[in-house]
């Protein structure tokens, strides 16, 4: 095992962390602010940072929008016929998962929905991608995260709905250095209201 692999499994060890400490505190405000700044610690000193080494000196940290309450919600998993996709990525590779589900829920007194993605690898994982009527403007244009278990971003569930943040939104790797390889928002979870919630477009991150 190199050392770059080693480093690598470091960095996933801490965001699995991370999300284990966000699920476990009961106030969602100071889990976001612990969020922030794991976030921060990560992209500006770990080896395995998203941003190039050489943009990690003068990095001040990502930029978000205010912390919201209402953008944590309860989200009902609606059963759906499962149904392979090869998702768009950021090098023009598709990868391949399996819709699960779809998530319905209530975002600023709107009914949205967003389909639940398997990954159809070893292992697999949920993965819920998005973009929204900010995407190329205030937010990353080929959208945001919102979970990818793989990855350690798992909110859990409550009552057997899906607990989703869009406070802890946040982008692709590929956003700051095209070195990265991610996933890409497909059609149908591209929400037509704005979210002014999560990360935020920024110098940090490539063109929008």
């Amino acid at each position: 095992m190199s050392r770059a692999e080693l480093e690598l499994l470091d960095y996933k060890r801490r965001v699995h962390a991370l999300y284990a400490r966000l699920r476990a505190d009961p106030d969602p405000a100071r889990a976001f602010a612990a969020w922030v700044s794991e976030r921060d610690d990560l992209f500006g000193h770990h080896p395995q940072s998203a941003l190039p080494p050489g943009r990690r000196e003068a990095f001040a940290g990502l930029s978000y929008f205010p912390h919201d309450p209402r953008g944590r919600i309860l989200a009902d998993v609606v059963a759906t016929d499962r149904r392979r996709y090869d998702v768009p990525s950021s090098d023009g590779e598709p990868m391949s998962f399996e819709r699960i589900g779809v998530a319905r829920f209530v975002l600023g007194d709107e009914p949205c929905e967003l389909e639940l993605y398997w990954l159809l690898g070893y292992g697999g994982g949920l993965f819920v991608p998005f973009a929204d009527a900010t995407a190329g403007e205030e937010t990353y244009g080929a959208g945001r995260y919102l979970l990818d278990t793989v990855k350690g971003a798992d909110l859990g569930t409550r009552d057997g709905r899906l607990v989703l943040d869009f406070n802890l939104a946040y982008n692709p790797s590929c956003a700051y250095d095209p070195r990265w390889t991610c996933p890409l928002a497909p059609p149908p979870n591209r929400l037509a209201i704005p979210v002014h919630l999560g990360e935020r477009h920024s110098p940090q991150s490539g063109p929008s």
